[in-house]
């Protein structure tokens, strides 16, 4: 009788186990519609329109396109000044880049700053929203306290760009 419970117990274990889901898509189309909203609620609520980059999710506003002729590659070096914030408290999260404007190859950045950087040129600015899946992911950054799928904002002006 106890062997036939234990393997009653175990047959239901295994049936239940299958039906839990461990779809890594799912989860990253769950969160993708969650940043979406989040975005979309934070232009409406604030009166801004945003343009997308291509067919992802980056939203950007340029405040001032920059001068000259900017040719972008995974390789070229970009000196910015920037300030991060996380869009749901606006709590700013980078150190201040108003004094010393770090220089980044670009091919190295967040996926969020690969594409949004090029739509501008040398002495552009330009306000980034990016989704958690273009910035950090799942993952926690406890080093400067963003949680994991932190949706952020990104306010950066390029000085210079070199390839």
């Amino acid at each position: 009788m106890k062997r036939i419970v234990w393997l009653l117990l175990m047959a239901a274990g295994v049936i239940s186990a299958c039906k839990k889901s461990n779809d890594v898509v799912a989860r990253i189309r769950a969160q993708a519609a969650i940043d979406n909203k989040v975005i979309d609620n934070y232009l409406s609520a604030n009166g801004l329109t945003a343009l997308r980059v291509d067919t992802t999710d980056v939203r950007y506003i340029i405040d001032t396109p920059g001068t000259g002729t900017a040719l972008y590659t995974s390789a070229t070096q970009v000196t910015v000044s920037y300030v991060g914030k996380l869009l749901t408290t606006g709590k700013v999260f980078t150190p201040p880049t108003s004094v010393f404007h770090p220089t980044y190859v670009l091919g190295q950045t967040i996926r969020g700053w690969q594409l949004g950087i090029p739509k501008i040129k040398k002495n552009g600015t330009i306000t980034l929203f990016l989704p958690s899946r273009y910035a950090y992911g799942p993952y926690e950054q406890p080093d400067v306290g963003l949680p994991a799928n932190a949706v952020l904002i990104f306010d950066i002006k390029v000085y210079n760009i070199t390839n």
